[in-house]
């Protein structure tokens, strides 16, 4: 979904874990365009792949090795032909709420699978010259807040006791936009926990064998081409399922959540900028839209998209949920060149014509 004509072409092998994914599937055109050779390792995990086939979004010149990232045979078995010249590890379980029930699978995915590559790639002697992480903003947890008088605090997590009392917000503080440099990380989910884990496992290794890293801590990514079928992923999709059988949305909390919604477009072309940008630095980056939006007004342009039923507050709310996150991307924008193009109303509406014209798309 990114520019291809923009694109240098820096030739060699760029190797995609998880490249059959949402994001996968949008940077695989530009990828070919860059590359001489991209290969895709994939599982075609039915909670993303119903049918278990080969993605009509991949580009078709991607060599897609079906394989889990697990296994350490999986990597004998691609890394016998593939040397690889840049990594981009976007293969991990992704389920905030799923994760507090699936621990297991969210570390063994997200933790074993990324020592399994590395592992691979030290025992084939197939070593890159960088490796891409798709991290994500949940590594932070609630972040950083700020009192009355200027000082900076770390709340952490809510507890259940003071969400069932509808407290959302921390009292007589104002929360501060994540930026990797003065965020400190401090996960409230098993899902953050394990992408932190990625970082540092990623970062260790890197720095010992002298490989270049770039760490993108991506916001809420939402746009055309992301599973309808998977419960854990897509609050977008999900609103815009809704409104399109004539529901009212429902918002958790209070609905004055907020969030950094991100079009896929755009983290596309951060990650292809993190894989051929001249300049790195070795500290994680944020990529979000620049600036946040609460869950109230996507729900509201969402309704007005479809001449829906206003969006209503339930005053539910969801264990691992922060109650804000938006990034700061001027990191990002320095050192690899990218800007974000899209607002929340462009994205919007791309989504929802895009799903619109699916076919047997059911609403939620």
């Amino acid at each position: 979904m990114t520019n291809p004509s923009s694109t240098i072409h820096s030739g060699g092998t760029v190797l995609v874990t998880g490249g059959a994914g949402f994001i996968g599937c949008a940077i695989s055109a530009t990828l070919v365009e860059a590359f001489d050779r991209v290969v895709v390792v994939d599982n075609l995990h039915p909670q993303i792949h119903a049918s278990g086939e080969r993605p009509a979004e991949l580009a078709e010149a991607v060599e897609l090795i079906v394989g889990d990232v697990t296994e350490a045979q999986t990597w004998d078995t691609v890394l016998a032909t593939v040397t690889p010249d840049v990594v981009i590890h976007l293969a991990a379980e992704t389920g905030t709420a799923q994760s507090l029930n699936e621990s297991t699978r969210h570390a063994h995915v997200n933790v074993v699978g990324t020592t399994q590559l590395l592992d691979g790639l030290t025992r084939h002697q197939k070593l890159p010259r960088r490796i891409v992480l798709s991290s994500s903003r949940a590594v932070y947890g609630e972040g950083a807040w700020t009192r009355a008088d200027g000082s900076t605090f770390y709340p952490g997590q809510r507890t259940s006791t003071t969400l069932d009392e509808g407290q959302w917000d921390f009292p007589d503080a104002s929360p501060v936009a994540m930026k990797a440099a003065t965020t400190f990380p401090a996960p409230v989910s098993v899902y953050g926990g394990t992408k932190l884990a990625q970082e540092h496992i990623i970062q260790a290794w890197a720095k010992s064998f002298g490989i270049e890293t770039v760490i993108l801590r991506l916001q809420n990514v939402y746009g055309p081409g992301q599973s309808l079928i998977n419960p854990y992923t897509g609050i977008m999709s999900l609103f815009c399922r809704m409104a399109m059988g004539g529901k009212s949305i429902p918002l958790y909390e209070d609905g004055d959540v907020r969030r950094d919604f991100i079009l896929i477009d755009d983290v596309a072309s951060a990650i292809v900028a993190g894989a051929l940008s001249a300049t790195v630095q070795d500290e994680p980056m944020d990529v979000g839209s620049g600036e946040f939006q609460t869950i109230g007004t996507a729900a509201e342009l969402i309704a007005k998209h479809y001449n829906a039923p206003a969006p209503h507050v339930t005053g539910q709310y969801r264990q691992g949920d922060v109650r804000h996150a938006w990034a700061d991307v001027s990191d990002a924008e320095r050192v690899l060149g990218w800007t974000p193009q899209y607002n929340l109303a462009q994205g919007i509406d791309l989504l929802a014509n895009w799903i619109d014209a699916q076919p047997d798309v059911q609403p939620a």
